[in-house]
């Protein structure tokens, strides 16, 4: 079965927290729900959940509106494009400069419990 994430897990998740109260930023969510077809959360007792795959589509959203500064509607024609789809080997794509963030943190989060692991029962040297 697929674990479906809430809204505010996913804001969370996304880095989507105001930074004075550390609320989550539900509302922008709802926004690019409004302006990205493409996000359908499942509702279940008037909640939203996303599934894994909505997961990866709304990462894409954010790295193309926060890290690249695109605007929305020229987010949604590249995500409506054909050739966004064909991009991943294009080493300049934008999809692929996503994918490659997307690795290097997951990596270096593996690399970080290596290391912890690794120190872990070890005597300080101090």
């Amino acid at each position: 079965m697929k674990k479906l994430v809430n809204i505010s897990e996913l804001s969370k998740t996304l880095n989507l927290v105001d930074p004075s109260t550390k609320k989550p930023l539900n509302h922008v969510l709802r926004y690019w729900e409004k302006e990205f077809k493409i996000i359908r959360p499942q509702i279940i007792n008037n909640r939203r959940y996303y599934s894994p795959k909505q997961v990866e589509i709304i990462k894409m959203i954010k790295f193309l509106l926060k890290n690249k500064g695109l605007t929305i509607s020229g987010a949604k024609v590249l995500i409506k494009s054909s050739i966004n789809k064909l991009d991943d080997s294009d080493t300049l794509s934008l999809k692929a400069d996503y994918y490659k963030k997307s690795l290097k943190a997951k990596s270096k989060s593996l690399l970080d419990k290596l290391n912890s692991i690794k120190n872990y029962g070890q005597k300080n040297s101090s």
